[in-house]
């Protein structure tokens, strides 16, 4: 059988059937054997933006264990290209896969800071948080070309309106200025996602981020200009970065970190197949062993979709992850706290200036 090589700055190592699709497609070793005798190339593994127009970007969320109850998505799919990432699984309402489509297949939505403006200026809306990059990361690769991100921020700076931030890339410094502003009426939060102080690790399971030391300086940065930050120790999956929680933390805690949040690596719809390929190309020699360590925390399966036990697992090993970061947060945390963002602001600026009578 032909051995196929490992795709390079990618995630994913196939596209796995769209769920929503009838039919599907494949390669086939004969062809890609000769294309290996022929010198052709199989795919030029490149990244295409496709512009989209959605009516609404602002999302209520429904689930009750999210800890976000509003979110806005500036792009679908990412360039990022995590292995576990639970947002692949969206990509297929597009009708791409979850696999390489996810990490190649990006959709921008440009009209975004428009449709923000609309919607905080409701007459119904009242001010509640708004969390940038509740499916996909709104500073991944696309954002230093595209910018919408840092128009959106300008838009909640305009309208004196909550927002929290989710991300891995240090491209969120670029936007300094903003956050300054924004954080001196207490209207903004943070949350760096750093799942591991190995560059090894970090470079096949998140191929396409910021080095853990550009995050880690991005967290001290942010904190010494006054712009709160917890760090996302998110996921943790067992026996690849699982033994790091105490160090994540002390290093997130160091660098200025007010908290630190985790869930434990769940591998729903068809991220498990997704990962499974994965790591026995990556990891052959623990793959069999870290499949099973995540079947013990969710119940013998890899894909937990239950409500209150899907993010932090069940089992000793799941018990064992959840311990370790209660006593990190005792040890390396003890009287820090993400402040409350201020949602009093905003309801005199919706007209885009302050109320004089």
């Amino acid at each position: 059988m032909f051995k196929k090589s490992i795709i390079k700055g990618r995630g994913a190592q196939q596209n796995v059937h769209n769920r929503f699709f009838d039919l599907s497609h494949e390669q086939r070793d004969d062809f890609l054997e000769y294309c290996a005798k022929e010198g052709e190339e199989v795919d030029k593994n490149k990244t295409l933006y496709l512009p989209v127009f959605p009516k609404t970007i602002v999302n209520k969320i429904k689930s009750s264990d999210v800890g976000m109850a509003y979110s806005m998505n500036m792009y679908q799919g990412c360039e990022h290209g995590c292995i576990y990432c639970y947002a692949r699984n969206s990509h297929e309402f597009w009708g791409f896969s979850a696999g390489l489509d996810f990490e190649r297949r990006i959709l921008v939505k440009k009209d975004a800071p428009r449709l923000l403006e609309a919607f905080i200026k409701r007459k119904t809306w009242k001010a509640y948080p708004i969390i940038m990059s509740g499916n996909t990361d709104c500073y991944q690769p696309a954002e230093q070309q595209f910018e919408i991100t840092r128009q959106c921020l300008e838009v909640f700076l305009k309208y004196k309106h909550p927002v929290g931030i989710i991300t891995k890339n240090a491209l969120i410094l670029r936007d300094l200025d903003l956050l300054k502003a924004l954080a001196k009426d207490n209207l903004v939060g943070v949350n760096v996602s750093i799942t591991s102080l190995s560059e090894a690790t970090r470079r096949i399971l998140e191929p396409r981020t910021a080095t853990i030391k550009k995050r880690l300086e991005t967290v001290r940065v942010l904190s010494e200009n006054g712009i709160p930050v917890n760090v996302m120790l998110a996921p943790i999956i067992p026996s690849i970065n699982s033994h790091e929680i105490l160090s994540l933390a002390q290093a997130a805690s160091e660098a200025g970190a007010l908290s630190i949040a985790h869930t434990i690596v769940r591998l729903n719809g068809a991220i498990g197949e997704i990962f499974s390929d994965w790591i026995k190309k990556a990891m052959p020699d623990r793959a069999d062993k870290v499949l099973h360590q995540i079947e013990n925390c969710h119940g013998g399966t890899l894909n937990d979709s239950r409500f209150g036990q899907r993010m932090r697992g069940e089992g000793q090993i799941a018990k064992h992850i959840n311990d370790l970061v209660k006593l990190a947060r005792l040890k390396y945390f003890k009287g820090k706290a993400m402040p409350k963002l201020n949602t009093e602001l905003h309801e005199p600026f919706k007209d885009g200036q302050m109320r004089l009578f």
